[in-house]
């Protein structure tokens, strides 16, 4: 093997262009910490009661517990958004691990699902291949 590399590195030529990166646009600014992930919601849990255990620490914009397509059961988890970063800090640290209607509580800053992102792949020139 070590033999074949060697003969490749003499047969190409340092002529050759190099091989170039198409870079991707800066990533956005950081998102704000203002939406916590709730989970370990019991199933009898419904918004306005996530709602009421919540406002305590702040004005909540929007409550949000993820469904069961075909049984229409809370999957457990569920997303709380909040007016202000403050608001959802002081909630996750008082609420973590709290017990909600007999279960405990797993909180944590909700991050945003990039859906069909632009995905970079570096372009190689292939032997020969003008760069003009």
């Amino acid at each position: 093997m070590r033999h074949l590399v060697s003969r490749w590195r003499l047969a190409r030529p340092s002529s050759l262009p190099q091989p170039r990166f198409h870079c991707a646009p800066p990533p956005p600014p950081p998102p704000s910490n203002s939406k916590l992930f709730v989970g370990g919601l019991s199933w009898s849990v419904d918004e306005m009661s996530l709602k009421d255990a919540f406002s305590s620490f702040g004005d909540v914009t929007e409550v949000r517990i993820m469904y069961d397509k075909n049984t229409g059961r809370s999957r457990g988890f569920g997303f709380i958004h909040f007016a202000s970063d403050d608001a959802a800090k002081c909630a996750k640290f008082a609420m973590d691990g709290k017990a909600f209607l007999g279960r405990p509580l797993r909180i944590s800053f909700a991050i945003d699902k990039v859906r069909g992102g632009p995905v970079v792949v570096p372009r190689l020139p292939a032997v020969g291949e003008s760069t003009n």
